[in-house]
Order: structure tokens, then C-alpha cells, then sequence
């Protein structure tokens, strides 16, 4: 299908900020606005192993063994020793690695905020109540379409009795997350998930797909229809301020302009443990979060991206937001534009 897209998936809503994160939502506003340099958000690729097998995605594959907890406890440590806020446990499929309870449990007993991104096709009450005791504190699902098809197979008639057990079980917050920009024939999917998320009392957010270079094609009037209509109908805080910050511009085809912090409030960190600015800009600056400094978070804070102006993840524009107004004046060092695999 040429290019491989990825859904601007989101690692922590603004609804966890607001809502129940207890004292951690103290500390991550207090290293949010005490401190410029210091990351807000790390994303921590705990598998790059995946049990689906979506057309689109390009941050997964079939074969590869779970990170180590040994590893991933050195991770979590360098995160902590430079004073990261919270961190997403992220893939692959995050529950193919059996050490992610572990994990969680460390990332919260160093007082860092918890979450993670799931499908969800793994989880059952057994999984539900692990993760309840290790301390997650939120948990998002990826929802694509109503049947599985060769772009994705993250489909809510395959995993809606999990959202089921999850309005049972869960006592961490739920934000279930569909997508817009596939077609005009699956838009009206993404409503259908909002709703079913309503039903279950979760919060939702929508994003948008973008290709291999971060952009998206501008929506038709049927999408912006389907937009208003989702967005309406969750009231939530983050299609607010993700529309704000940078969907009102992208669905329209225009670029927005902002300060990117990627690599310094934001970091993702893959499977390998290096550092890069995000999903789709893997090799920069590729040094090893054990090895990270902050002068890495201080040169990347006030490195300019080229690729800012189309951004679609909401996750780095959110993390991004809170240092809109400090200035940003090194020149872009020149960032390498990795191709998915198997393009």
C-alpha cells in the first residue's frame, strides 16, 4: 500500500492531568513549570513485538524477544536520574513483555507518573487487576474501525467485551483513542468508538494519520463533519486542546507554526534504548538514555525541527505547549528522515 502511516497516537491525555493522577500530577506540574530542562514525557519502547499486524504501522514486528527488565530497569533509572515527569510504556504490543508489571511497578516507586498503549486484544481480568496492583495509572486503547482489514486490525467488534472488563476491573483511567484521515468510507467508524468509549465511561481522543513523513492529506467535508460530531460528542479536554494546538491547521492543509521540544521535553527511547525524536524520526540524535545528558535536553530544547510544521503527534505538541513561549533560536543540526521498514 506504498508508504506505511502511523496513528498519532497519544501516550497521556490532558485528561489524566486533570483528573485523578493523585500526587503525581503534583510533581509532573511542579518539573513542568520549575524547570525547563528536564523531560515531561518519555516514550519506552518495552517490545518492538506486536500480535497484530496493521498496513500502516511501522513500529512493530513478529519476531523480536521483549526487552530485558534488567534493561529496562536501567531506563527507567536514567529517566528518573534526569528528573523525567512520566513515562508510556509502549511497542509493539506492551503486554507481550511479562516483565511490564515490574516495570510500571518501578516507574511509579521512583514517583514518576505511569501509563501505557495497548490494543488491547491481551487483556482480561487477571491482566486488569496485575496492572490495578502495580500502580498504572493510565491505560490507552487504540481503536481503528468496527471489523479488522488490511489497515488495521485494532477493531472494536474484536475487543469491545475487554472494554467491558476494563469498566469492571480498572481502577486506573481509561482513554480510548480513534483514528480520522483513512477514508471517507471508514470516518464514520471513529464515531461509533467515541460513543462505545461513552458508554463505558472512558474518556476518548481522535487523531489523525499521517504518512512516513508526518503529514496528512487535508480532510474531506465528510471528515470535518464526522470531527465536529466526535468531538462534540466526548466533551473531552484534549480534542480541545489538540485542535488548538495543531489539528485546526493540519486538516486543513496548512502548517503550523511552534517550538517542538522532541528530545528534550519529550523523549522516545526504542527498543534498543537509544533516543530518538519520536516514532517516525528515528537515528537523531541516537545516543542511549543511560548516556543521555542534560546538555542532550538542553541542545534539543532550543533546536529549531524542520519537520515541525506538520506534525501530527499530539503527544509531542502537548508536552511541547507548556514552553510555547520561551525562545527557540539553534538551526535545525540537520535530522535524518529514517524510512519505515519495508518500504
Amino acid at each position: 500500500m506504498g508508504a506505511k502511516q502511523r496513528n498519532s497516537n497519544m501516550s497521556m491525555t490532558y485528561e489524566s492531568i486533570g483528573n485523578g493522577m493523585g500526587p503525581g500530577i503534583g510533581r509532573f506540574l511542579w518539573k513542568a513549570l520549575s524547570s525547563r530542562y528536564n523531560p515531561l514525557l518519555a516514550q519506552m519502547v518495552v517490545t518492538r513485538r506486536c500480535n497484530l499486524s496493521c498496513g500502516y504501522c511501522n513500529e512493530y514486528d513478529d519476531f523480536s524477544p521483549p526487552v530485558p527488565a534488567e534493561l529496562l530497569a536501567e531506563r527507567v533509572e536514567a529517566l528518573y536520574r534526569l528528573n523525567t515527569a512520566a513515562i508510556t510504556c509502549t511497542g509493539g504490543e506492551p503486554l507481550m513483555n511479562p516483565h511490564l508489571t515490574r516495570v510500571i511497578r518501578l516507574i511509579r516507586g521512583k514517583g514518576m507518573i505511569a501509563t501505557m498503549i495497548t490494543n488491547g486484544y491481551r487483556l482480561n481480568e487477571r491482566r486488569i487487576r496485575e496492572l490495578n496492583d502495580c500502580g498504572l495509572q493510565e491505560m490507552q486503547i487504540s481503536i481503528d474501525n468496527l471489523e479488522p482489514d488490511d489497515v488495521s486490525q485494532k477493531s472494536l467488534n474484536a475487543i469491545e467485551s475487554k472494554l467491558e472488563l476494563l469498566s469492571m476491573h480498572a481502577k486506573f483511567k481509561v482513554n480510548v483513542n480513534s483514528v480520522l484521515g483513512i477514508s471517507d468510507e471508514r470516518t464514520e467508524d471513529a464515531f461509533a468508538v467515541a460513543k462505545t468509549a461513552r458508554k463505558y465511561g472512558f474518556f476518548h481522543s481522535v487523531g489523525v494519520l499521517h504518512d512516513d513523513t508526518g503529514k496528512i492529506k487535508p480532510f474531506s467535508e465528510l471528515q470535518f463533519d464526522t470531527y465536529k460530531r466526535v468531538t462534540g460528542l466526548s466533551h473531552s479536554i484534549s480534542h480541545s486542546v489538540n485542535y488548538k494546538l495543531f489539528q485546526k491547521n493540519l486538516m486543513r492543509g496548512k502548517p503550523n507554526s511552534w517550538k517542538c521540544r522532541a528530545g528534550s521535553r519529550y523523549l522516545y527511547i526504542c527498543e534498543d534504548g537509544n533516543v530518538h525524536l519520536c516514532s517516525q524520526r528515528r537515528g537523531y540524535p541516537g545516543i542511549p538514555i543511560t548516556q543521555y545528558t542534560q546538555r542532550d535536553i538542553e541542545r534539543e530544547f532550543d533546536t529549531r525541527k524542520e519537520c515541525a510544521p506538520y506534525c501530527t503527534l499530539s503527544c509531542v505538541h502537548q508536552m511541547s505547549a507548556l514552553d510555547g513561549w520561551r525562545k527557540q533560536d539553534t538551526n535545525d543540526p540537520g535530522l535524518p528522515v529514517v524510512p519505515p521498514a519495508g518500504v
